[in-house]
């Protein structure tokens, strides 16, 4: 059965890793590190380095989900393939095991609320692993902006074509990080979509040019693809009172502030800490498990940006949403 993490905030938290590829295997390393955390196992049926991590990290080996749940697990760390996520996380949640799932959270909306709706019965902590939220540059940015009237959001997020990608194109690979971003730095819904797409070299849609009108007035826009030949990841937000620059990868934030009729305008850099998302977000979800607190990125957000992305993909508006319960930051 499921563990007792609930029942005890400062208890020790038996973790499970389903799905070890490049992102299961750095959640398996950074999880066998954090303190107050017991890697217990990793799970995956085809991973042929599966035993070796399990070696290197000091933890068991199992074939299938079943069998690190027999192992008696608090929580897991569901880094399967997009289209095994709704399963797996419903297996997990019906043992009363708290879970973190990757992004998207499921394959289709559908799929994500039934996993929402089966974590909140089941009294579970569900976290989507939005992990761009704990990039020390994004926080920068929200820190920033805090109490300001933004006007306007762009984010270019592209790069080379990914071998290990083919089920999905790039508005789920990448874009709806920034769906996500979008929405959390606005605290307010998309409201409208105009999406541009293409096909250039891949099964799939490689070029995204995609345009969002928020509830609150912003205009946001997102340029993604698979044709770059390096990776660029920049926001650009304008407000009333400052224009801020990012660059997510190096981690360097500026802002423009103090306009004057003549023109000119003063320039600072923002300090930035250095913090590893993928640690930063793990330590979030294991505190929530075990303060039985919402965590950053709640299966709601999760759906909410996963809907977003469908209906980029299926060139339709979207509805005036429901009123917004407030969030909490991450970190």
């Amino acid at each position: 059965m499921g563990g007792t993490a609930k029942d005890s905030a400062d208890k020790t938290v038996r973790v499970g890793v389903v799905g070890v590829g490049i992102m299961g295997s750095n959640h398996a390393r950074v999880l066998a590190d954090l303190p107050g955390v017991e890697l217990v196992g990793v799970a995956d049926p085809g991973a042929g380095h599966r035993a070796l991590l399990a070696q290197v990290l000091h933890c068991e080996a199992c074939d299938d989900v079943e069998a690190l749940l027999e192992l008696g697990i608090d929580a897991a760390v569901i880094a399967a393939p997009t289209h095994l996520h709704h399963d797996l996380a419903l297996t997990c949640i019906k043992r009363g095991v708290h879970v973190l799932v990757e992004k998207p959270i499921a394959s289709n909306i559908e799929e994500g609320r039934a996993i929402t709706a089966a974590a909140k019965r089941a009294g579970v902590t569900l976290m989507v692993g939005h992990v761009e939220r704990f990039n020390p540059a994004v926080q920068a940015i929200k820190e920033a902006i805090r109490g300001e009237d933004i006007l306007s959001i762009a984010i270019t997020r592209v790069g080379p074509f990914p071998p290990r990608m083919s089920n999905v194109g790039v508005v789920i690979d990448l874009a709806v990080h920034d769906i996500d971003l979008i929405r959390w730095f606005t605290d307010s819904e998309i409201i409208e979509v105009q999406p541009q797409l293409k096909s250039a070299i891949a099964e799939r849609e490689d070029i995204a040019l995609l345009q969002f009108r928020t509830a609150s007035g912003v205009l946001a826009h997102i340029n993604t693809n698979w044709l770059t030949p390096f990776k660029a990841r920049t926001v650009y937000i304008a407000t009333r009172k400052k224009y801020l620059m990012a660059d997510l990868l190096t981690r360097q934030v500026s802002e423009c502030f103090g306009f004057q009729a003549d023109g000119s305008y003063s320039m600072r850099h923002l300090s930035v800490g250095h913090a590893e998302p993928l640690r930063a977000e793990l330590i979030d979800f294991i505190k929530a498990v075990g303060a039985r607190q919402a965590p950053a990125v709640t299966g709601e957000e999760g759906v909410a940006s996963l809907e977003i992305a469908m209906r980029c993909l299926n060139g339709g508006a979207v509805a005036e949403p429901a009123p917004r319960k407030p969030r909490r930051v991450a970190g």
